[in-house]
């Protein structure tokens, strides 16, 4: 049995979001099949942007109190699943924030000798990514930078490995049949906690 974190990081709450039913379903698939999955909506969470480097660097001691349980989440998972919507080419920046106010030093990575340390060895995740372009068409013409740039310099900074991607393109195009397969799709890698 594995613990999972989800970190649902479409910023706007309502149901109807393609990215809250994505989560919904990781969930179920993972529930399923005994695993503990923890479901972390940050649009829900109400917390301020770091300023400083400083405010950053006060790690733990520093996090606000409305983050103490999804980073004790985190902290704990065995496999984190991150889902957001791709704007303007990169994650939303309440996600960007969240990630930045509960992966401190401390927690996901300490300095040693000035160079940082990861402390999440031995977790995994997958990021899930929706977008309006076609999902090839970030890979080929943008290179998928923005998901390039989460994978390695913040999880992979912190030492999770691996990391594996879902990328769903065009979804103002999809009818229903398309969005139920890649729904099967969520709870088939939540049974498998990929």
């Amino acid at each position: 049995m594995a613990k999972i974190a989800i970190i649902l990081g479409h910023p706007d709450p309502a149901e109807s979001r393609l990215c809250r039913a994505l989560a919904k379903a990781y969930q179920e698939g993972a529930s399923s099949k005994k695993h503990d999955a923890i479901l972390i909506d940050v649009a829900t969470l109400d917390f301020p942007f770091l300023r400083s480097q400083e405010d950053w660097s006060a790690g733990r001691e520093n996090t606000p109190p409305a983050l103490f349980g999804p980073q004790a989440a985190i902290e704990a998972a065995d496999h984190i699943v991150i889902i957001y919507p791709l704007w303007l080419g990169t994650m939303p920046a309440m996600l960007k924030a969240f990630l930045e106010q509960t992966l401190r030093p401390g927690v996901a990575l300490k300095y040693d000798q000035g160079m940082p340390k990861g402390l999440f060895q031995g977790k995994s995740a997958r990021v899930i990514v929706t977008m309006g372009m076609p999902a090839f068409f970030y890979r080929w013409w943008f290179w998928a930078h923005s998901l390039r740039n989460l994978e390695r310099n913040i999880l992979g900074l912190v030492g999770i490995s691996p990391i594996r991607r879902t990328l769903y393109g065009a979804i103002e195009q999809q009818g229903y049949a398309e969005i139920s397969t890649w729904l099967d799709e969520m709870r088939d890698l939540g049974r498998q906690a990929l």
